[in-house]
C-alpha cells in the first residue's frame, strides 16, 4: 500500500479500484524516481559536487520509499502528515544544495492533492511555489518567468489532476457499489420468487385438498348419510326377520363408511385454510427472527383479504424483509408486529417495534442525499410502481412503524 491509496484504504475493496490505485502508485513512484535523477543530472551539470548530487537524489528517494511503507504500518492521519512535512524539509534541503531539484516540487503538489484536505492542500501548495520561486534567486542572483510561470501552472495542474484521480476512485468506488447493491437486490429478489412460488404452490395444494374435502363431503358422504337414513326407515316398519336384517346391515355399512370418509375429509382439510401465500411466508419471516433473535413476533391477517397478484406479494415481502432487517440490525426491539390488511381503497402491510426507534424527519433528509440507502430507494421504487408506497415513523426511545400500502385500483386491474 502507499500513500496514494491512504484517503481510500476503507474502501478500495473492488478489483477495479485496487487496480487503479495499484497503477497510480507505480506512475507517482516513476515519477519519484525521474524527477530525482533530472536533478541529480542537473545539479552536477551546474556544478555541484556529483557525490552531493547522489546522496541528495538518494535522500529524496529514501524519504518517499520509507512514505510507500507507513499506511501498512498505521492508520494514523498526523504520522502520515508529519511525514509530509518531513518529507518536504528534506526537499528544501537539496534545493538549497542546488535549484535543479526544485522539480520535485511536482511531486510535492501531486501529494498534497492525496494527502490533505482541499484547504490545507492549497496552503501547503502554495508554500511549495514560493520555495520553487525563490530557489533560482538565492543561487543566481535573479531568475526568469519560466522560472515563475512554469512551477506555477505546473502546480495547478499537479494539485488539479490528483484532487480529480481521487474524484474519480470514489466515484468508481460509489458505482461498484451501487452495482454490488443492485446485484444483491437482483439475486435477493430471486429468493423471494422462489420463496413465494413455493408458498403459491403449498397454497394451491391446500386449496386442491380444500376443494376435495368439500367435494366429498357435498357428495359421498351427503349420500352415504341419506343411504343410511333410509335404511333404518326402511328397517322400521318390516316385518320379514331377513328383510330387517339386511336393512341394519346396509344401515351399519353406510355409518362405518360415513365415519371413513368424515375421517378423510378431516385429513384433507387443513388447518392453514386461512393462510394464503403471502401470508405463509410472512409467518416464515417472523419465525426465523424469532428464532435467529429472540424477538418476540406477532403476524396478524385479515380474515377479508383478497387474493393478491404475484406483483403485489413480491413488492410485499420484499418490502416486510427489508424492515425486519432493519430490526434486526439496528432497533433493538424486544417485539415486532406485522399486520397485513385490507384498508378499503388499499392493502396494508403495517411493522411495528418497540426498539430504540430514531429521528425520522432527519433520516429522510439524509435519504434523499445519502448514497448508501439504496434499500429504501428500491423499495418505494418497486412500490411506486404498482402505485403504492411506504410511511415511516419514529422517534428517539419511541420505537418505529413502517407502513407499506398498495391501492386495490392495481389489483382489479391485474
Amino acid at each position: 500500500m502507499s500513500l496514494v491509496s491512504t484517503p481510500l484504504r476503507q474502501s478500495s475493496k473492488s478489483p477495479a479500484s485496487r487496480s487503479t490505485v495499484r497503477a497510480m502508485e507505480v506512475g507517482q513512484y516513476v515519477i519519484a524516481v525521474a524527477l530525482t535523477l533530472v536533478g541529480i543530472i542537473r545539479a552536477t551539470g551546474e556544478g555541484v559536487a556529483p557525490t552531493v548530487a547522489t546522496i541528495s537524489g538518494l535522500a529524496i528517494i529514501g524519504a518517499h520509499t520509507v512514505g510507500t511503507l507507513i499506511p501498512s504500518r498505521t492508520n494514523s492521519t498526523t504520522v502520515i502528515v508529519l511525514w509530509l512535512l518531513g518529507f518536504t524539509a528534506i526537499w528544501i534541503a537539496t534545493v538549497a544544495v542546488s535549484s535543479a531539484f526544485i522539480w520535485l516540487a511536482f511531486l510535492l503538489w501531486l501529494l498534497a492533492g492525496h494527502l490533505l484536505p482541499v484547504t490545507w492542500g492549497i496552503v501547503y501548495s502554495l508554500i511549495v511555489f514560493v520555495v520553487a520561486t525563490a530557489a533560482p534567486i538565492l543561487h543566481h542572483g535573479s531568475t526568469t518567468y519560466a522560472n515563475v510561470f512554469g512551477p506555477l501552472i505546473g502546480g495547478i495542474f499537479a494539485f488539479g489532476i490528483s484532487r480529480g484521480y481521487l474524484q474519480l476512485l470514489k466515484d468508481g468506488q460509489e458505482r461498484e457499489r451501487f452495482v454490488h447493491s443492485l446485484t444483491q437486490a437482483q439475486q435477493e429478489m430471486a429468493e423471494l420468487q422462489d420463496e413465494l412460488a413455493l408458498a403459491h404452490r403449498h397454497s394451491g395444494a391446500i386449496s386442491e385438498r380444500t376443494r376435495l374435502s368439500r367435494e366429498i363431503h357435498d357428495t359421498v358422504a351427503q349420500g352415504l348419510s341419506s343411504i343410511r337414513l333410509l335404511a333404518h326407515a326402511a328397517a322400521t316398519p318390516t316385518s320379514d326377520p331377513e328383510s330387517a336384517r339386511a336393512f341394519e346391515q346396509i344401515g351399519a355399512l353406510a355409518r362405518e363408511s360415513l365415519a371413513d370418509v368424515r375421517r378423510i375429509v378431516a385429513a384433507l382439510a387443513p388447518a392453514e385454510l386461512e393462510h394464503s401465500a403471502l401470508s405463509t411466508a410472512l409467518d416464515q419471516l417472523l419465525v426465523k427472527l424469532a428464532e435467529e433473535t429472540g424477538i418476540d413476533t406477532a403476524l396478524h391477517i385479515d380474515p377479508s383479504l383478497p387474493a393478491l397478484s404475484s406483483d403485489a406479494d413480491v413488492a410485499l415481502l420484499r418490502s416486510a424483509q427489508s424492515a425486519l432487517a432493519n430490526v434486526r440490525l439496528h432497533s433493538g426491539a424486544q417485539h415486532v408486529t406485522v399486520s397485513l390488511s385490507d384498508a378499503g381503497d388499499s392493502i396494508r402491510l403495517d411493522i411495528m417495534d418497540d426498539g430504540r426507534g430514531f429521528d425520522a424527519a432527519a433520516w429522510e433528509q439524509e435519504t434523499n442525499v445519502a448514497s448508501a440507502s439504496f434499500g429504501i430507494r428500491f423499495m418505494r421504487s418497486r412500490l411506486r410502481e404498482l402505485g403504492g408506497g411506504i410511511d415511516i415513523e419514529s422517534a428517539p426511545g419511541e420505537g418505529t412503524a413502517i407502513s407499506i400500502h398498495i391501492p386495490h385500483a392495481f389489483e382489479e386491474q391485474s
